[in-house]
Protein backbone atom coordinates (compact mmCIF):
# COMPACT_ATOMS: atom_id res chain seq x y z
CA UNK A 1 0.00 0.00 0.00
CA UNK A 2 3.09 2.29 0.92
CA UNK A 3 4.44 1.54 -2.73
CA UNK A 4 0.92 2.90 -4.18
CA UNK A 5 1.28 6.07 -2.00
CA UNK A 6 4.45 6.70 -2.96
CA UNK A 7 3.37 6.28 -6.24
CA UNK A 8 0.82 8.73 -6.17
CA UNK A 9 2.60 11.07 -4.99
CA UNK A 10 5.01 11.43 -7.02
CA UNK A 11 7.87 11.34 -4.68
CA UNK A 12 9.00 10.17 -1.65
CA UNK A 13 6.39 10.04 1.45
CA UNK A 14 9.73 11.91 3.13
CA UNK A 15 9.81 15.18 1.02
CA UNK A 16 5.96 15.58 0.92
CA UNK A 17 3.98 18.04 3.19
CA UNK A 18 0.17 16.43 4.96
CA UNK A 19 -2.42 18.19 6.44
CA UNK A 20 -4.45 15.47 8.50
CA UNK A 21 -8.23 16.23 8.72
CA UNK A 22 -9.43 14.55 12.00
CA UNK A 23 -13.37 15.81 12.32
CA UNK A 24 -14.72 12.05 11.32
CA UNK A 25 -13.58 11.59 15.05
CA UNK A 26 -15.57 13.55 16.86
CA UNK A 27 -18.87 12.50 15.13
CA UNK A 28 -21.40 9.62 15.99
CA UNK A 29 -22.58 7.84 18.98
CA UNK A 30 -19.15 6.69 19.50
CA UNK A 31 -17.12 9.79 18.72
CA UNK A 32 -14.92 11.58 21.32
CA UNK A 33 -12.03 13.36 22.16
CA UNK A 34 -9.64 10.46 21.97
CA UNK A 35 -9.47 9.13 18.78
CA UNK A 36 -8.66 12.49 17.21
CA UNK A 37 -5.84 12.64 19.49
CA UNK A 38 -4.48 9.29 19.19
CA UNK A 39 -4.75 10.34 15.08
CA UNK A 40 -2.67 13.43 15.43
CA UNK A 41 -0.61 11.85 17.87
CA UNK A 42 0.38 9.24 15.52
CA UNK A 43 -1.10 6.65 18.10
CA UNK A 44 -3.78 5.52 16.13
CA UNK A 45 -3.61 1.34 15.30
CA UNK A 46 -3.98 2.45 11.20
CA UNK A 47 -0.82 4.54 10.32
CA UNK A 48 -0.84 7.35 8.60
CA UNK A 49 0.68 10.80 10.85
CA UNK A 50 3.69 8.54 11.46
CA UNK A 51 5.05 7.37 8.00
CA UNK A 52 7.28 9.91 7.67
CA UNK A 53 6.09 12.91 6.20
CA UNK A 54 8.55 16.03 5.78
CA UNK A 55 5.40 18.35 7.48
CA UNK A 56 2.25 17.69 9.08
CA UNK A 57 -0.18 20.03 9.52
CA UNK A 58 -3.99 20.00 11.09
CA UNK A 59 -7.07 20.89 9.09
CA UNK A 60 -9.90 20.75 11.73
CA UNK A 61 -12.72 21.69 9.38
CA UNK A 62 -15.39 22.86 11.87
CA UNK A 63 -12.98 25.47 12.51
CA UNK A 64 -12.45 26.61 9.02
CA UNK A 65 -16.38 28.77 9.12
CA UNK A 66 -14.36 31.21 11.55
CA UNK A 67 -10.63 31.24 9.74
CA UNK A 68 -10.36 33.29 6.59
CA UNK A 69 -11.53 31.58 3.66
CA UNK A 70 -7.84 32.69 1.39
CA UNK A 71 -5.89 31.55 4.26
CA UNK A 72 -6.97 28.06 4.87
CA UNK A 73 -7.26 27.24 1.29
CA UNK A 74 -3.70 28.27 0.79
CA UNK A 75 -2.79 25.64 3.58
CA UNK A 76 -4.63 22.60 1.29
CA UNK A 77 -3.50 23.88 -1.88
CA UNK A 78 0.22 23.84 -0.65
CA UNK A 79 -0.43 20.30 0.45
CA UNK A 80 0.96 17.09 -1.04
CA UNK A 81 -1.53 15.33 1.15
CA UNK A 82 -4.95 15.12 2.58
CA UNK A 83 -5.01 12.30 5.26
CA UNK A 84 -8.57 11.96 6.83
CA UNK A 85 -9.26 9.81 9.70
CA UNK A 86 -12.12 7.65 10.52
CA UNK A 87 -15.33 8.23 12.48
CA UNK A 88 -18.55 9.36 11.43
CA UNK A 89 -19.21 9.26 7.54
CA UNK A 90 -22.46 12.00 7.56
CA UNK A 91 -20.70 14.20 10.27
CA UNK A 92 -17.31 14.35 7.98
CA UNK A 93 -19.48 15.03 4.91
CA UNK A 94 -21.46 17.20 6.77
CA UNK A 95 -18.47 19.42 7.62
CA UNK A 96 -16.65 18.86 4.45
CA UNK A 97 -20.20 20.78 2.96
CA UNK A 98 -19.94 23.39 5.59
CA UNK A 99 -16.57 24.44 5.54
CA UNK A 100 -16.35 24.71 1.60
CA UNK A 101 -13.82 21.85 2.02
CA UNK A 102 -16.10 19.68 -0.54
CA UNK A 103 -16.03 22.51 -3.38
CA UNK A 104 -12.31 22.32 -3.45
CA UNK A 105 -12.12 18.95 -4.43
CA UNK A 106 -12.42 19.27 -8.66
CA UNK A 107 -9.82 21.64 -8.62
CA UNK A 108 -6.99 19.84 -6.74
CA UNK A 109 -5.60 17.92 -9.48
CA UNK A 110 -2.23 17.18 -7.70
CA UNK A 111 -3.49 16.54 -4.12
CA UNK A 112 -3.25 12.72 -2.41
CA UNK A 113 -6.57 11.78 -0.91
CA UNK A 114 -6.03 9.29 1.94
CA UNK A 115 -9.12 8.42 4.02
CA UNK A 116 -9.57 5.46 6.77
CA UNK A 117 -12.51 4.21 7.28
CA UNK A 118 -15.40 7.05 7.09
CA UNK A 119 -12.60 9.01 5.79
CA UNK A 120 -12.79 7.00 2.59
CA UNK A 121 -16.54 6.57 2.96
CA UNK A 122 -17.12 10.20 2.64
CA UNK A 123 -16.07 10.07 -0.99
CA UNK A 124 -18.96 7.63 -2.18
CA UNK A 125 -22.75 8.29 -2.89
CA UNK A 126 -24.15 6.47 -0.35
CA UNK A 127 -22.62 4.96 2.88
CA UNK A 128 -25.66 2.41 3.31
CA UNK A 129 -28.01 2.89 6.66
CA UNK A 130 -25.98 0.46 8.41
CA UNK A 131 -23.18 3.25 8.54
CA UNK A 132 -25.64 6.02 9.40
CA UNK A 133 -24.63 7.44 12.87
CA UNK A 134 -24.63 10.92 13.07
CA UNK A 135 -28.08 11.92 11.08
CA UNK A 136 -27.52 15.10 8.75
CA UNK A 137 -30.04 17.60 8.08
CA UNK A 138 -30.66 16.19 5.02
CA UNK A 139 -31.92 12.81 6.76
CA UNK A 140 -30.21 10.56 4.71
CA UNK A 141 -27.27 8.20 3.52
CA UNK A 142 -25.71 9.94 0.69
CA UNK A 143 -22.09 11.42 0.91
CA UNK A 144 -20.15 13.78 -1.83
CA UNK A 145 -19.88 11.18 -4.57
CA UNK A 146 -16.61 11.96 -5.99
CA UNK A 147 -16.53 8.14 -6.42
CA UNK A 148 -19.24 6.30 -8.17
CA UNK A 149 -18.39 3.14 -6.02
CA UNK A 150 -19.45 2.43 -2.24
CA UNK A 151 -17.41 1.13 0.33
CA UNK A 152 -18.04 -1.50 3.26
CA UNK A 153 -15.14 -1.44 5.71
CA UNK A 154 -13.52 -2.85 8.34
CA UNK A 155 -14.60 -6.25 6.73
CA UNK A 156 -14.17 -9.86 9.26
CA UNK A 157 -12.58 -7.40 11.74
CA UNK A 158 -12.29 -8.85 15.14
CA UNK A 159 -13.17 -4.94 16.19
CA UNK A 160 -16.38 -5.36 14.01
CA UNK A 161 -17.65 -8.98 14.14
CA UNK A 162 -21.08 -7.82 12.61
CA UNK A 163 -18.96 -6.94 9.42
CA UNK A 164 -19.34 -10.29 7.71
CA UNK A 165 -19.52 -10.97 4.32
CA UNK A 166 -22.90 -12.29 4.51
CA UNK A 167 -23.64 -8.53 6.34
CA UNK A 168 -21.96 -6.89 3.14
CA UNK A 169 -23.92 -8.72 0.31
CA UNK A 170 -27.41 -7.80 2.17
CA UNK A 171 -26.08 -3.92 2.58
CA UNK A 172 -24.66 -4.23 -0.88
CA UNK A 173 -28.26 -5.04 -2.14
CA UNK A 174 -29.68 -2.21 -0.48
CA UNK A 175 -26.94 0.35 -1.75
CA UNK A 176 -27.78 -0.50 -5.37
CA UNK A 177 -24.54 0.65 -7.15
CA UNK A 178 -20.90 -0.87 -7.55
CA UNK A 179 -19.38 -1.50 -4.11
CA UNK A 180 -16.38 -2.91 -2.26
CA UNK A 181 -15.97 -5.01 0.91
CA UNK A 182 -12.60 -4.53 2.13
CA UNK A 183 -10.55 -5.49 5.08
CA UNK A 184 -8.06 -3.84 6.76
CA UNK A 185 -5.49 -5.18 4.37
CA UNK A 186 -7.10 -3.80 1.61
CA UNK A 187 -6.96 -0.25 0.00
CA UNK A 188 -8.82 1.18 -3.18
CA UNK A 189 -6.49 3.38 -5.39
CA UNK A 190 -8.79 6.02 -8.07
CA UNK A 191 -6.30 7.91 -10.32
CA UNK A 192 -7.52 9.51 -13.52
CA UNK A 193 -10.97 7.71 -13.09
CA UNK A 194 -9.59 4.64 -12.98
CA UNK A 195 -9.77 2.30 -10.01
CA UNK A 196 -7.49 -0.25 -9.01
CA UNK A 197 -7.50 -2.40 -5.34
CA UNK A 198 -4.50 -2.49 -3.57
CA UNK A 199 -4.91 -5.81 -1.33
CA UNK A 200 -2.90 -8.33 1.16
CA UNK A 201 -5.81 -9.22 2.12
CA UNK A 202 -9.84 -10.01 1.42
CA UNK A 203 -12.06 -8.03 -0.29
CA UNK A 204 -14.77 -8.26 -3.16
CA UNK A 205 -16.81 -6.15 -5.96
CA UNK A 206 -19.99 -6.35 -4.87
CA UNK A 207 -23.27 -5.17 -7.60
CA UNK A 208 -20.30 -5.42 -10.35
CA UNK A 209 -23.28 -4.89 -12.90
CA UNK A 210 -25.00 -2.30 -11.76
Amino acid sequence: MLAALVDLLGKPITEAGALCIPTAGYGGPYGGPGGPWRFISGRSPHPMIELGWKSVGVLELTALPSVDKERWVSWVREADALLVNGGDALYLCHWMRESGLADLFPSLHDTVYVGLSAGSMVLTPRIGENFVGWKPPTGDDSALGVVDFSIFPHLDSTDCPENTMAEAERWAAEIEGPAYAIDAQTAIKVSDGCVEVVSEGHWKLLNPAA
